[in-house]
């Protein structure tokens, strides 16, 4: 399901009653990150602020409601990606990358049935656009109608937190949309707080290697729910953010050109702020922000983006988030990349089972995985890999446990992982990569990591003694105990079954998602 703006996902949150209207007149200035903590730490709904103001900068007029906590829950999440749970786009990506050359006659007929749900992939050009209603160019432009928010006592001023900032390698051409927070400056500039290892980054690096005085950059903001997502996502190099989010919207992203820059956009932005990066100009220095690592990223320097043009929805609805101390919103954004994302991982590790990234690990600190073990030493094979795969290498703690232990469930875990684990011998230390964002190590962007491997050990891995067996009751014990329990008047006691897995068991699909897309262009065309 694709939404028409941003705001056409908040009305299908109200009609469901996932969203509440705030009416009172609250401040930008910490006071509406506050509200906003309240509702999200609390499971709340997502909140659409109507009447803001800016006490430390009482000369901005914001013009947009602010809306927040849009992806706050499982539910939310889902509805933002077109489907009532996220698991079923979970199957959809396990069924393509696991499909095998058609046999016979059937299974072609099966795999044409598929071809068609592949064809609104990619994106079509639109000659109009919503997102051009109003076009401010000039003097004109002013950040300050915006309602951007101050979410932390300490914070370098108004951060802009949902972007989607789209730019183009300047030696291939190559788009790439990535989330990079933006520190207002003034009325024209904000900072763009692109990370050493982020495309945005290298895109930026490029530039100024070619010796160019200006990277262009667009930067979108609201639109249909699943753009803002797929901006977060891990996609490898090569497949576009914006090919990923028509799959999951189930309906191709129209774009339009901008209107002062060589670069598209989608034509359902809510918002969309045009300009430049200039290579050669002095960096600024950006921060402090409260981050969703639950502490403040100190000052660092970033270039200054300048705004040539504001374009906008006459209905355009301004989305922005707080991130700090877990639980925060953008556990659920992250929940999301966990489920969607397993399906592409296991076509590299076959032998995952399933895999959490429990949200007090603030994405990078913790990975859980659970894996049917083959060979001594396994674990640690797979940690390994893990960090060799993408965005997976600022994994700092990486625990890998036996296939029958549900990764879901914290409390197996820790019994699990603590009673199979001697430190001696299943800690294993590594240093690599970090997060620009983690503080914990001595410098910044190097580390150290670790693996721990709670599987059962084998006489292979030195374990000289029986290992022995985890204590399970007898099954037909269990089903006559579940007949009989409701008339024994005992409160509470009813077996918990456990949650149904989003994924088929034993997947082998060895196909990568970039081969279906290509599979699909050869097949039905770019149609743009």
């Amino acid at each position: 399901m694709a939404y028409d703006g941003f705001g056409d996902f908040a009305r299908a949150l109200e009609e469901r009653g996932e969203l509440v209207r705030v009416r009172e007149r609250v401040d930008l200035h910490l006071e509406a990150s506050e509200i906003a903590q309240r509702a999200m730490k609390t499971e709340g709904p997502a909140l659409l602020f109507e009447n803001v103001h800016d006490s430390k900068r009482p000369e901005a007029a914001p013009q947009f409601p602010l809306i927040v906590n849009a992806y706050g829950s499982r539910k939310r999440m889902s509805l933002a990606l077109g489907v009532d749970d996220l698991s079923q786009h979970a199957r959809a990506i396990e069924e393509l990358i696991t499909s095998r050359p058609p046999s016979g006659a059937r299974e072609l007929v099966e795999l044409a049935r598929k071809i068609p749900e592949l064809s609104h992939v990619f994106p079509r050009s639109a000659r109009e656009a919503p997102c051009h209603e109003v076009v401010l160019t000039g003097d004109e432009v002013d950040l300050d109608r915006l309602p951007m928010m101050t979410t932390w006592p300490n914070d370098g001023g108004p951060f802009i937190t949902l972007p989607n900032v789209i730019t183009r390698d300047p030696n291939n051409g190559n788009r790439n949309i990535g989330m990079y927070r933006m520190q207002r400056i003034d009325r024209k500039t904000t900072a763009m707080h692109w990370q050493v290892h982020k495309t945005g980054a290298r895109h930026f690096r490029a530039a100024k290697e070619l010796g160019l005085k200006r990277l262009e950059v667009a930067v979108a903001l609201g639109g249909d729910p699943a753009l803002t997502y797929a901006a977060t996502a891990p996609l490898p190099d090569g497949i576009d953010e914006w090919m990923f989010a028509g799959f999951l919207r189930g309906s191709a992203v129209r774009t339009v050109k901008c209107k002062t820059v060589d670069l598209e956009v989608p034509s359902d932005s809510d918002i969309v702020l045009e300009g430049y990066v200039d290579p050669t100009e002095a960096l600024f220095d950006e921060g402090p922000f409260g981050d969703h690592t639950g502490y403040y990223t100190l000052v660092e320097r970033f270039p200054r983006f300048h705004i040539t043009a504001i374009t906008h929805r006459r209905d355009a609805v301004y989305p922005a988030t707080v991130v700090g101390p877990p639980p925060m919103e953008d556990a659920w954004i992250g929940k999301a990349t966990e489920r969607l994302f397993l399906p592409l991982l296991r076509t590299i590790f076959p032998e995952v089972r399933d895999m959490h990234l429990p949200v007090f690990g603030a994405f990078h600190n913790l990975v859980i995985v659970s894996i049917k073990k083959q060979y001594p030493f396994h674990a640690n094979r797979v940690a390994h890999g893990l960090w060799g795969a993408g965005q997976m290498m600022f994994s700092k703690v990486i625990c890998v446990v036996d296939e029958d232990v549900d990764v879901q469930n914290l409390e197996e875990v820790g019994w699990r992982l603590l009673a199979n684990l001697d430190p001696k011998r299943d800690l294993s230390f590594v240093e690599g990569p970090i997060d620009q964002l983690d503080h914990g190590a001595n410098q910044a962007l190097y580390g150290g990591k670790v693996v721990i491997d709670g599987t059962r050990k084998w006489p292979e891995e030195g374990y000289a003694r029986e290992w022995p067996e985890v204590l399970r009751m007898s099954e037909d014990v269990v089903r006559r105990v579940d007949a009989l329990w409701p008339q024994l008047g005992i409160p509470g006691g009813a077996r918990k079954l456990p949650e149904a897995s989003n994924f088929q068991e034993g997947a082998k699909g060895n196909l990568h998602l970039q081969r279906v897309f290509d599979a699909a262009r050869a097949l039905v065309g770019r149609n743009r």
